[in-house]
């Protein structure tokens, strides 16, 4: 649900002066742990180290992003694939297709 728009969007006060601070077009990554914190448009063009539980993920913070909250660009769970027998036929026909589309390659090269 959203914050009311007479208290207005949420921005860690913290991260706020880390952001005065520096100068527009700075390389240095902002390290912070407020995931919900709103994004604003004084943080256009700075990159923002957003904590996902194990590390920092770099946000490079752009307009379209204004109004988002930080949370949003940094994943806590990492999906890797869906397993199975079918998953690996499926893989393994795959890797056949290809092979056999390079070696064809390869053929014409040859020529």
């Amino acid at each position: 649900m959203a914050r009311s728009v007479k208290k207005g969007p949420w921005v860690d006060p913290k991260l706020l002066k880390k952001i005065s601070k520096l100068k527009p077009g700075d390389k240095t990554i902002i390290k912070t742990w407020s995931r919900d914190s709103t994004i604003t448009p004084e943080m256009v063009g700075f990159t923002i180290g957003v904590y996902n539980g194990k590390t920092h993920i770099p946000v490079f913070i752009t307009e379209e992003m204004i109004g988002h909250k930080l949370g949003e660009f940094s994943l806590t769970r990492k999906f890797i694939k869906h397993g199975g027998k079918m998953q690996r036929e499926l893989e393994k026909a795959a890797a056949a297709g290809q092979a056999k589309t390079k070696a064809k390659e390869e053929t014409g090269k040859s020529k």
